[in-house]
């Protein structure tokens, strides 16, 4: 808890800088990957990978997936360590878990693609895809997340975190009438796609990752 409060008082004071909008990552519109057609399931969309090349996520065809929007610098970041343990007991079972760094959130992935990998990779040992930074809100953002928004809107963060109360304070000061938007709150939202590419569950920062675990495997 101690070590949380420093990124969430960082993370109020860059928002509250902002005027109650999302801060803005790097991330040109050159690299988000726009689709014409209708989107069904997650396979129907394109992202890029760390060197901006495209990436079909129809490859995934018959995975469970996991799509997290991460930080380097948040209090939510030690998630890592929990993702890649889900990751190394359950990929041979089916498991991917899909990982878009993002710089929105009180700006903790300042780094560049290259960097926020390393950082991953070092310090918890990451071993799942990571792709390139991208914003998940706004005139921006990913094709994909639009999608993954409609499919499931934000529920509130959970009661029993200790956190949710610091968090509900924070985002309502930025704007009154965010709990009423779909929009991604905050960095470590996750979206459970099961294997025919369809939503199944959203999961905030907040949410007990051994639940998320949980609920990955019924899936398997």
């Amino acid at each position: 808890m101690k070590q949380i409060l420093p990124f969430l008082a960082a993370a109020a004071i860059a928002l509250s800088a902002c005027g109650a909008k999302t801060a803005s990552s790097e991330q040109s519109t050159d690299s988000i990957t726009q689709n014409e057609t209708p989107m069904k399931t997650i396979y129907d969309f394109t992202v890029k990978d760390k060197k901006k090349n495209d990436v079909s996520l129809a490859q995934f065809k018959g995975q469970v997936l996991l799509v997290v929007n991460t930080a380097s610098r948040c209090g939510f970041t030690p998630q890592y360590e929990a993702l890649e343990a889900m990751y190394e007991r359950l990929h041979e079972r089916g498991l991917e878990i899909l990982d878009f760094p993002c710089n929105q959130f009180g700006q903790q992935a300042p780094g560049t693609d290259e960097e926020i990998t390393q950082f991953c990779q070092l310090t918890y040992g990451t071993k799942f895809p990571q792709f390139a930074k991208a914003d998940v809100n706004g005139e921006n953002e990913m094709p994909l997340y639009t999608w993954l928004k409609e499919q499931k809107g934000f529920e509130g963060f959970d009661e029993g975190n200790q956190l949710t109360p610091l968090l509900n304070d924070m985002l309502a000061k930025a704007d009154p009438d965010f709990a009423q938007k779909p929009d991604i709150k905050w960095n470590f939202t996750k979206f459970l796609i099961d294997r025919e590419g369809n939503v199944v569950a959203r999961f905030e920062p907040t949410h007990d990752m051994a639940d998320v675990e949980a609920q990955v495997e019924k899936l398997l």
